[in-house]
């Protein structure tokens, strides 16, 4: 009985205001913890770069692997030996079949590497390097596998490539 009264005013409060008490609750959070790191589910618009970057410096991520799938409008670069920069390609409406990589510290801030292979409606395949990647339609599901030791990257001077160490 007390069950129904309760429903009853949640239900009149409702009425009487035109809002739902879940209306003015904060969002879902993006991420759990799990016994090996994170489960991290991103949703449409959702820049998965950034959210990276704000879970590894929120939970004070030393370094961690990860691992991907979803729906995704992708940069990719390829590196251009001569010119010490990544040459872009973008694309839109793609399915991410694997995303893979690692979170890593440079200059106090993460400085992640992701690499990840596309697929189209055709089913043509596109990957490499990630420079930038939106969610599309549906979501993106990413594992992070913690690692305890921290990870940074520093200039290779060979090649000007930005490399990992410990």
């Amino acid at each position: 009985m007390l069950y129904v009264l309760t429903l009853g005013l949640t239900l009149g409060t409702f009425l009487a205001t035109g809002t739902a008490s879940a209306q003015s609750a904060a969002p879902a959070p993006k991420y759990i913890k799990t016994t090996t790191g994170f489960l991290l589910v991103l949703r449409q618009g959702d820049n998965v770069l950034q959210e990276l970057e704000q879970l590894a410096t929120r939970e004070k991520i030393a370094g961690a692997s990860l691992t991907g799938l979803g729906f995704v409008h992708p940069t990719f670069g390829f590196w251009n030996q001569q010119t010490k920069t990544y040459d872009p390609k973008s694309l839109r409406d793609t399915e991410l079949a694997s995303l893979t990589g690692s979170i890593a510290w440079k200059d106090q801030r993460p400085a992640l590497h992701l690499h990840g292979v596309v697929t189209d409606k055709t089913f043509a395949a596109y990957g490499g390097h990630l420079l930038a990647l939106e969610v599309g339609t549906g979501s993106v599901e990413i594992t992070i596998t913690v690692h305890p030791q921290r990870l940074t990257r520093t200039v290779d001077e060979r090649n000007g490539a930005t490399v990992m160490s410990w």
